[in-house]
């Protein structure tokens, strides 16, 4: 299916590796011009032809940094893609509600929640002008927030509510936005020697390798499998499309089959 996004043009946030990098590279591939920000920019990013920005989006500067930079790139931008996020690994995740202080709260918040504020307060402008979209990727664990760490979950879950308040309040003037919340994908989080999953295979006894194939069936993913990083950037883009005119508002949850309510 032809989703007639050539010549259009693209931010994305948290685009160096994982769900970021999948999903420029599926924009790039339908044709669209893509800004990429990224605290790090990797080989793999910069090999997919985007114009790659360094910035810290989890600070009050990067993100109006970003956007300026690709309006003076691009010209203007069709979509926003709010994709950074993390926070959610390594040594202490699993210590419960009492194991987080004030500053931990305050990263998570920054990263997974308000860098998506900032950078859409930046990119209103050109997407009203254009009549363009926003698609924002919160996590299935704003809807269960015990399976990962109460800050992140937390912070994911405001993120899904400040899209559902965007669409109401632009969706008359034009600007549709979406939330795309994934179950388990397989990224670093989990596969990273150093990451959460490292850390939860610890606490249960387990090596990593153990975890990781014991996972789809344990948290009830009908499909048996951890998803791909393409499979979200194809939602993505589909989002993103004239093809999807009339969806906004929306909360897809692609989590295999975890979450067992309607």
């Amino acid at each position: 299916m032809d989703m007639a996004l050539k010549g259009r043009t693209a931010v994305v946030t948290g685009a160096s590796r994982g769900i970021g990098l999948a999903i420029v590279t599926a924009l790039i591939g339908e044709g669209m011009r893509v800004v990429a920000g990224a605290r790090t920019v990797t080989a793999e990013l910069t090999a997919t032809g985007a114009v790659c920005v360094p910035a810290d989006l989890s600070t009050p500067e990067g993100p109006v940094e970003l956007v300026a930079r690709a309006a003076g790139e691009v010209g203007g931008i069709d979509l926003l893609v709010n994709n950074v996020g993390g926070g959610d690994s390594g040594e202490g995740q699993l210590d419960g509600f009492l194991g987080f202080d004030d500053e931990q709260w305050t990263q998570s918040f920054d990263l997974n929640f308000l860098s998506a504020v900032r950078t859409t307060r930046a990119a209103l402008p050109s997407l009203l002008e254009r009549g363009g979209s926003i698609v924002n990727v919160s996590s299935a664990g704003a809807r269960m927030p015990h399976s990962g760490p109460v800050t992140y979950t937390t912070a994911k879950a405001a993120l899904t509510a400040f899209g559902k308040a965007l669409s109401e309040e632009f969706g008359p003037q034009g600007v549709r936005v979406n939330t795309i919340s994934p179950g388990v994908v397989r990224t670093s989080m989990w596969e990273d020697p150093a990451g959460y999953g490292a850390e939860l295979a610890k606490s249960m006894g387990l090596t990593q390798e153990q975890l990781l194939a014991a996972l789809p069936g344990s948290i009830g993913m009908t499909t048996g499998r951890l998803i791909e990083p393409a499979e979200v950037a194809s939602l993505v883009t589909y989002l993103a499309s004239p093809q999807a005119a009339s969806i906004s508002g929306t909360d897809v949850r692609i989590d295999g089959g975890t979450i067992k309510t309607a």
